[in-house]
């Protein structure tokens, strides 16, 4: 069954500490995202082992399984977009509809065994391309479609919200 889609902004986390997990990006700088990055996929694994990783704790929240799925997508899609803002030229993103592809993919029937090893290899990545960012690199531009702009840094950071604040959410729950 869908869960209603979050149609929120949520560029908002690179000005402010986020309510909910405390994620404060303005606190982490760009060459740090790597290390932190790992430490926060390395937790996955351990949460997909529970026997109730497909249980959505209610009919509005995903399951950890979903989440962890997700969180692999978003480092898989974070790692091309910042490959694109590397090599050309403020690129313009794709949309991706997130709750499309959670749908479409069938996030809940998939094995937690093999996602939990997708996440760690698509946020090592990722992590290694942004180990691999240095100077000026950090500044290359790139935007989505509805006009929110990031520069490699500011992405980066972004992106390690989403899995910080994706792993905080299974913890609480």
């Amino acid at each position: 069954m869908p869960i209603t889609p979050d149609a929120k902004n949520w560029t908002w986390v690179l000005d402010r500490a986020c309510p909910e997990c405390g994620f404060d990006a303005q606190t982490i700088q760009g060459p740090d995202v790597a290390d932190l990055l790992r430490r926060e996929a390395a937790v996955w694994p351990v949460v997909l082992d529970r026997e109730s990783v497909a249980e959505r704790p209610d009919e509005n929240t995903w399951s950890a399984l979903e989440y962890a799925a997700h969180v692999r997508d978003v480092a898989r899609l974070g790692d091309y977009r910042t490959g694109q803002m590397l090599t050309e030229d403020d690129p313009e993103f794709a949309n991706w509809d997130q709750d499309a592809t959670a749908v479409a993919e069938r996030y809940n029937e998939q094995d937690p065994r093999v996602v939990a090893a997708e996440l760690v290899a698509a946020a090592e990545s990722l992590a290694a391309r942004l180990d691999s960012v240095h100077g000026h690199q950090w500044q290359r531009p790139g935007r989505r479609g509805d006009g929110a702009s990031f520069t490699v840094d500011s992405f980066a950071r972004y992106t390690l919200h989403d899995v910080v604040h994706h792993g905080w959410d299974v913890r609480a729950g």
